[in-house]
């Protein structure tokens, strides 16, 4: 008698498994590609969370491995909650790897300087709490912030305002060299003093107080 022995079609075997958790819901939102994966088991501990306010359910929703997501947010502190174990998640050597991998794909954008020629930012929040303004990139070359160029929604507390300084401290190899060139400002060839870009009444004023303007303002003394 012949065993019968059963053969996974090849379709079936390399099908894709479906992510129908709310964290793989809310990390695949278009816009929210500078966020990574927090693990279950960092969210799970109660270390991470002290400090924060949520309520059960709203945990609960995080870690459903099932959401619903036609229903979207349910309690609408989801974000918040997540946002903010995000912040502490990348902020550890297993976070920084994650987004180590997305800073070398390019996923958090690029400088916009002309002289920083395409150098790859990375996320940074202008404060840590919560509401205060929107995701930022910081550029590690010429290190100056900018607005993302498609603007994402994200709060800047989901990054927070040390996350790129700790990134390089920890990746030292990564941090690139200043900008070897500088735009310099010129009329007809030449190089315009610093003078020529104060404003108006900075410039008479800097002319009153010169010392040459007060000799000329002073009466002149004339013998008897």
């Amino acid at each position: 008698m012949r065993k019968q022995i059963t053969v996974k079609s090849c379709s079936q075997s390399n099908e894709p498994k479906v992510d129908a958790s709310w964290i793989g819901w809310f990390v695949g939102l278009m816009g929210n590609e500078f966020v990574c994966r927090v693990p279950i088991n960092f969210i799970k501990d109660k270390f991470n969370l002290s400090g924060l306010e949520y309520s059960k359910e709203t945990l609960d929703v995080v870690l459903e491995p099932l959401f619903d997501r036609s229903v979207g947010r349910v309690f609408g502190h989801e974000e918040k909650l997540y946002g903010m174990i995000h912040a502490r998640y990348i902020m550890s050597a297993r976070g920084v790897e994650d987004m180590r991998l997305k800073y070398l794909m390019g996923d958090f954008g690029s400088c916009p300087k002309f002289y920083c020629k395409g150098q790859k930012a990375l996320p940074v929040g202008l404060s840590d709490k919560w509401g205060q303004s929107t995701v930022k990139i910081y550029c590690p070359s010429c290190k100056d912030v900018f607005r993302p160029k498609y603007r994402p929604k994200l709060d800047g507390a989901m990054f927070g305002t040390s996350f790129p300084h700790l990134f390089f401290m920890e990746l030292p190899m990564l941090r690139p060299e200043p900008p070897v060139e500088k735009y310099v400002p010129r009329l007809h060839g030449f190089r315009l003093h610093e003078s020529a870009f104060m404003p108006l009444d900075s410039r008479d004023s800097s002319r009153e107080s010169s010392p040459e303007s007060i000799e000329s303002s002073s009466p002149s003394s004339f013998p008897d």
